[in-house]
C-alpha cells in the first residue's frame, strides 16, 4: 500500500494559501480520480482507494502544519505503511513559483512538517514532492507570506504545476520513484 500527504493547514481561513498547496495536490487527486475524503480516522481527511489493483491512502493531516507527523505516523502504523511507501507533497520557500523538484530523501530545510515527520518516523528517507512558492519580494515576514494567498498571476503558473504534480503522484503509483524522478525533475 502506498500513501500520499499533502500538508497544510485545516479550515477556511488557510484554505488555497501558499502553505496549503499539499492540500491542493491532494484534492486534484481526489477530484480527478472521484475519490471522497473521509474524516475522522488520524486526525486528518483521508481516503483509501484502488489504483490498479494496489491500495493507496491519501491523507491531509487535520493537526496543523507543525504537527503532520502525528498524524502520518497514525495512519503508516494502522496500515502498516513502510517509509519508502510514502510520498509527501509540501511548499518550499527556496524553489521559484510553481517550480517542482522531487527527492527520495533529505533534511526538513526549515519546513516544520517535514521536521514533525522526520521526528515521528525516525527517518529521513521518504519521498517528497517539494512544490516552489518562492519567497516574498517585499519584506514581508515569512509566517504572513505562507499563509497567503496566491495572486492571480501566480496562480496561472501555480495551476499548471498542480497538475504537473498529480501527474507525478499518478506515476509514482505505477512506477519507482527513481524514474519518476528522472521524468519530473
Amino acid at each position: 500500500m502506498k500513501c500520499i500527504v499533502g500538508l497544510g493547514n485545516p479550515g477556511l481561513k488557510y484554505k488555497h494559501t501558499r502553505h496549503n498547496i499539499g492540500f491542493d495536490v491532494i484534492d486534484c487527486l481526489a477530484k480527478q480520480n472521484g475519490w471522497k475524503l473521509k474524516k475522522g480516522k488520524f486526525e486528518a481527511h483521508y481516503a483509501v482507494e484502488n489504483w490498479q489493483g494496489e491500495k493507496v491512502l491519501i491523507l491531509k493531516p487535520q493537526t496543523f502544519m507543525n504537527l503532520s507527523g502525528q498524524s502520518v505516523r497514525q495512519a503508516m502504523d494502522f496500515y502498516d505503511i513502510e517509509p519508502e511507501n510514502l510520498l509527501v507533497v509540501y511548499d518550499d520557500l527556496d524553489l521559484p513559483t510553481g517550480k517542482i523538484r522531487l527527492r527520495h530523501t533529505g533534511g526538513h530545510g526549515g519546513h516544520n512538517g517535514i521536521r514533525n515527520i522526520i521526528e515521528h518516523l525516525g527517518v529521513k528517507e521518504f519521498n517528497r514532492v517539494r512544490f516552489g512558492i518562492g519567497r516574498p519580494e517585499t519584506n514581508i515576514d515569512i509566517v504572513h507570506y505562507v499563509l497567503s494567498k496566491f495572486s492571480k498571476k501566480e496562480k496561472e503558473i501555480i495551476n499548471p504545476s498542480i497538475m504537473k504534480t498529480y501527474d507525478a503522484c499518478e506515476a509514482w503509483m505505477e512506477t519507482p520513484f527513481a524514474e519518476v524522478m528522472n521524468k519530473f525533475n
